[in-house]
């Protein structure tokens, strides 16, 4: 019995011992954690997407912190969460300009040159015949790897061809990061004239693969009043910079493939001839 006694005795005491010891321990070699950092994980939502470019909310905010990332990178947070990361640090509210993904091609009756019946999978798809089973080399496989890839439910595949829902996209760009054919990229959320089309063949090519690519005419060129639009390469690309929304070049192309979202039945358009 007294031999039971000694061994609870001193294993009490060892325990006593090596508590106090991880205690010293513990405030000795504790690592000081900047009180700001759970206020501006608060001011984050919460998405862990890594749009920021950081592997979560709370690295993001440890960057911010560290002055290894600036305020207003958290695509999902937008506006909101930069103001209130700016009042965390103390600095000035930085203006966010909201960004979400658009994808580069509507061609929703494009040919195929392969039959896939593999995975759901654009990715895999891929391997068929090095470039997909799609005829046109820069159309949408429509598998759905981006669908997969968005956290938000903001992009699906609908008649064959993904496409953005913008007022539920956050713009983490996840999509973007995973589409082999590299056709998704990002626009300002009121971006109004959109072409939304990849494909820098020669026109005859084009019409022969897709019913609605770019055949690279110059009719939204010529049409443009503002040097915002050009083709380039056999692609007529638009230069936001000078772009002011006034819509004449989606009233004249042929494709219907220039979007405008604010687009007027009224227009002066001058025919292409008589510029």
């Amino acid at each position: 019995m007294e031999k039971i006694l000694y061994a609870v005795l001193v294993l009490a005491v060892m325990g006593a011992v090596f508590g106090g010891v991880l205690a010293v321990a513990s405030r000795v070699f504790a690592v000081k954690t900047d009180e700001r950092l759970p206020k501006l994980v608060e001011a984050l939502p919460g998405a862990n997407c890594g749009g920021c470019g950081f592997a979560g909310c709370q690295a993001y905010a440890q960057a911010v912190i560290d002055g290894k990332a600036e305020i207003g990178l958290c695509a999902a947070g937008g506006q909101e969460a930069a103001k209130k990361m700016s009042a965390v640090m103390g600095v000035e509210a930085v203006e966010v300009e909201r960004k979400v993904a658009m994808v580069k091609c509507r061609g929703q009756n494009h040919l195929s040159k392969a039959r896939y019946e593999g995975i759901s999978d654009c990715r895999s798809a891929m391997f068929v015949t090095g470039n997909g089973p799609s005829a046109c080399p820069s159309g949408c496989l429509g598998f759905g790897t981006c669908t997969t890839a968005c956290k938000f439910d903001a992009i699906h595949v609908v008649n064959g061809v993904a496409r953005v829902d913008a007022d539920k996209c956050t713009g983490c760009f996840q999509c973007m990061e995973v589409c082999p054919k590299g056709i998704i990229i990002p626009v300002t959320y009121h971006t109004d004239i959109v072409i939304a089309c990849s494909n820098h063949d020669r026109g005859a090519n084009t019409r022969k693969v897709c019913d609605i690519g770019c055949v690279g005419c110059h009719l939204c060129e010529k049409q443009c009043e503002f040097d915002a639009i050009h083709v380039i390469n056999n692609l007529a690309t638009i230069d936001y910079s000078k772009c002011v929304s006034c819509g004449r070049c989606a009233a004249v192309c042929p494709r219907h493939l220039i979007s405008d979202s604010n687009l007027r039945t009224d227009m002066d358009v001058v025919p292409a001839m008589q510029r």
